[in-house]
């Protein structure tokens, strides 16, 4: 009989939210209860395509989780990186560039932030099949709730929202579930991630960014909600937009790979990541995610599609790949190229303020400062 008792963890301890008044994003809030019966879903689904249309972002409500189960998952969420010694951490570090997965540990300073600053930030990706790999002597006694966190992630947020997305693009329900097995071969993963304080010199070589503006490689990205302030999004009206902090709330965003099979319809926002607010500098920032993709084999073109989707068919769609749909990569040959060069290649400055440029499988890609 399993057991009914859980393994004991430290209290991990949010700080305030800040009292800095920002200028936030105004974000639509999306009440996932609702999604239970075809009225609500279709009352939902104009409210999701409308913000993912328009904004990239949106809030998500009754998920399925307390408050206090988002607070277990936090207290998890930190022992890789309070409960495991930086020579254990080095035997699970990931090997990012040589194999174009993010599985382990990404250490502090890997990536390159601008004038010669690295980041500090730290973070632990699980496959959603936990069983890939093996893990911290800490962390292991929690597989068993981070692998039930990564199915109720899935099943409860992901799938309700590709459902909601499908409809918008006049496609059958499950048109994008079908493409995000659970067991499929592919790389959706659980992360864990800690920003730790800069000094000031570095705040001044970097103008305050922790993480330069970019796409998430991904379909969507589930983020359950922190206290303290530090994401942007880059508005239509060019201006950085703060995310604010609602309790027990879902952050969700496109990514590169929805943009590419929905022909521009929905499309990946940019976000980075800054210095948060005076009366926060101090603190760490702890992150719980839940990185999205598609299955591996899933060519990333607006053709699996655009025959049988009436919205993409009025709209027209834009293609980000050099050429036709043969070029379009593959999830698995986009995530990998991605994955491998993410703060280690050479950018180009392009003729836009604060804006470089890479070429990655014939796709440009941006970062902003």
């Amino acid at each position: 009989m399993p057991s009914l008792t859980v393994p004991s963890a430290p209290r991990y301890i949010s700080p305030a939210p800040t009292q800095e008044k920002l200028d936030y994003a105004d974000l639509a809030v999306i009440d996932l209860s609702k999604a239970h019966d075809a009225q609500g879903r279709a009352e939902l689904a104009v409210q999701v395509t409308e913000a993912m249309k328009m904004q990239g972002f949106f809030y998500v409500i009754n998920h399925g989780y307390t408050s206090a189960q988002t607070e277990r998952m936090f207290d998890i969420a930190d022992i890789p990186f309070s409960g495991v010694s930086d020579e254990e951490k080095s035997l699970y570090r990931g090997k990012m560039k040589e194999t174009g997965s993010f599985q382990g540990y990404k250490p502090r300073q890997y990536w390159h932030i601008d004038n010669g600053v690295h980041d500090q930030l730290e973070h632990y990706s699980i496959n959603r099949d936990v069983t890939k790999r093996q893990h911290p002597e800490a962390v292991r006694p929690f597989l068993p709730e981070i692998e039930a966190f990564a199915r109720h992630t899935h099943f409860n947020v992901l799938h309700p929202i590709l459902r909601l997305l499908a409809r918008g693009l006049e496609l059958h329900e499950d048109a994008l579930v079908d493409l995000h097995g659970f067991d499929s071969v592919g790389e959706t993963y659980v992360r864990f991630m800690k920003y730790y304080p800069r000094s000031e010199a570095e705040e001044l070589k970097t103008n305050n960014v922790w993480l330069k503006g970019h796409t998430d490689m991904g379909s969507i990205t589930v983020l359950y909600s922190q206290p303290v302030a530090a994401l942007q999004i880059l508005a239509r009206d060019g201006k950085w937009r703060w995310i604010r902090h609602v309790e027990n709330a879902l952050v969700i965003n496109a990514g590169d790979a929805l943009e590419f099979i929905s022909g521009g319809y929905y499309k990946a926002t940019v976000h980075r990541v800054v210095q948060p607010p005076a009366d926060q500098h101090t603190h760490t920032r702890l992150g719980l995610f839940y990185f999205c993709m598609t299955d591996d084999a899933v060519q990333l073109s607006p053709d699996l599609f655009a025959g049988e989707s009436a919205v993409l068919q009025r709209v027209g769609v834009v293609r980000r790949s050099a050429d036709a749909d043969a070029d379009a990569p593959s999830m698995e040959q986009w995530r990998r190229a991605r994955t491998s060069a993410y703060g280690q290649s050479e950018l180009k400055k392009t003729a836009e303020s604060k804006v470089e440029e890479e070429v990655i499988n014939g796709v440009v890609v941006r970062h902003y400062s």
